[in-house]
């Protein structure tokens, strides 16, 4: 595993609309670093969630499953991970290697460490104390190819380029429609400073569009089950008896 490069500045090389991939260029996983476990996904109407636990530390982890470099924009609740503003596909992010995987463990405070991530509260999180808690609860990735050495030919076809902004705008209104059954319970706080060393490097965009849009959905585990996403945890019913023991005691204080 190496560790992922900053991205300084947003560079775009022409307006061309990519197509979606059939297959996510990028793989996004989290990883309980408590537990030391991946997190399982639960599909839910159309959605991805994962169970967190209250306290625990998390990562996100990205792993580039083609043979050039990527650059991922993180959004955690909503706020772009590198540079806290509200999170949008043209900003800053991490750039990934051919074939690497790396770990991203909290909100990028310098070129040295983060904030770590951890699940805590909705009134907690770095997005709720910030004035944003509309997004709590979800944690997303925007992808984009390298453009090559030789500038592509420019396409334009607005009502394409709409269209595909549009997309997971209607997504995420859905979603939220969604969660409003149940109240959102977890959200992602602003724990310990860590060491996480990154570096810069220059990284000029295919296309405006990101190629591949992902996200997961987060709550805690009675919340998932509340929703039908996990089933509810079966606790025995105390069922009183006449006879439970065998004398009278004494009350306490006697």
């Amino acid at each position: 595993m190496t560790r992922p490069m900053l991205l300084a500045l947003a560079l775009l090389a022409g307006t061309a609309c990519l197509p979606l991939p059939a297959r996510d260029l990028v793989r996004l996983d989290v990883v309980d670093r408590d537990a030391a476990t991946v997190m399982p996904q639960y599909a839910h109407r159309g959605d991805a969630w994962i169970a967190g636990i209250p306290g625990h530390r998390y990562a996100v982890r990205l792993a580039n499953t083609t043979g050039e470099r990527v650059l991922v924009v993180l959004s955690v609740d909503g706020v772009n991970a590198v540079t806290g503003e509200t999170a949008a596909p043209g900003q800053a992010g991490y750039v990934l290697g051919p074939w690497e995987t790396t770990e991203i463990a909290g909100w990028r405070k310098s070129l040295d460490d983060v904030a770590e991530f951890l699940f805590t509260d909705v009134p907690d999180s770095y997005a709720a104390r910030t004035g944003r808690p509309a997004d709590v609860g979800v944690i997303g990735i925007a992808v984009f190819r390298e453009a090559p050495p030789t500038p592509p030919i420019v396409l334009q076809d607005e009502a394409r380029a709409q269209a595909k902004a549009s997309a997971p705008a209607a997504r995420a209104e859905a979603a939220t429609a969604d969660a409003a059954a149940v109240p959102q319970q977890l959200g992602t706080g602003h724990g310990q400073r860590a060491w996480s060393p990154v570096g810069r490097t220059h990284f000029v965009r295919a296309s405006r569009s990101p190629v591949q849009l992902r996200q997961l959905r987060y709550d805690d585990a009675e919340s998932l089950a509340a929703r039908g996403i996990l089933p509810r945890p079966w606790i025995a019913e105390h069922r009183p008896t006449a006879f439970p023991g065998a004398f009278v005691a004494d009350p306490p204080g006697e």
